[in-house]
């Protein structure tokens, strides 16, 4: 198995969502991220510099959603998955993940889950 940069249950505020009220406030979406990269390196010479810096995945992620706007979490997914593969280029792939709790009322969330790898369409 590839090496993995995980970050789990990321809360982000934004607009996400079709109706008419999705449209006029935020929301909490939870964004849960996995980019597989080689982390040999990093860890050898125990440098920043050469790893995948989480904190600024999370900020990439955050920031892609609050701008967005989306109407679909998938195509918040695709435009986090795409931001983070333009910025890492030490990833080869991307798994991405958005939750949204107020999605079906009936359940304790609902998403989607992508995978994308560099390259690929």
């Amino acid at each position: 198995m590839p090496d993995r940069v995980l970050i789990h249950d990321l809360s982000v505020d934004c607009i996400v969502g079709d109706l008419p009220h999705e449209r006029e406030r935020e929301q909490r979406v939870f964004v849960d991220l996995a980019l597989e990269a080689d982390v040999r390196e990093a860890a050898r010479t125990d440098d920043l510099r050469l790893a995948v810096d989480y904190v600024r995945a999370a900020e990439i992620a955050t920031r892609v959603a609050v701008e967005g706007r989306f109407r679909l979490v998938e195509a918040l997914a695709e435009g986090v998955a795409r931001a983070l593969l333009a910025e890492f280029r030490a990833a080869g792939a991307v798994e991405v993940r958005v939750r949204k709790p107020a999605g079906v009322p009936a359940a304790g969330w609902a998403g989607v889950e992508i995978r994308r790898e560099r390259g690929s369409r």
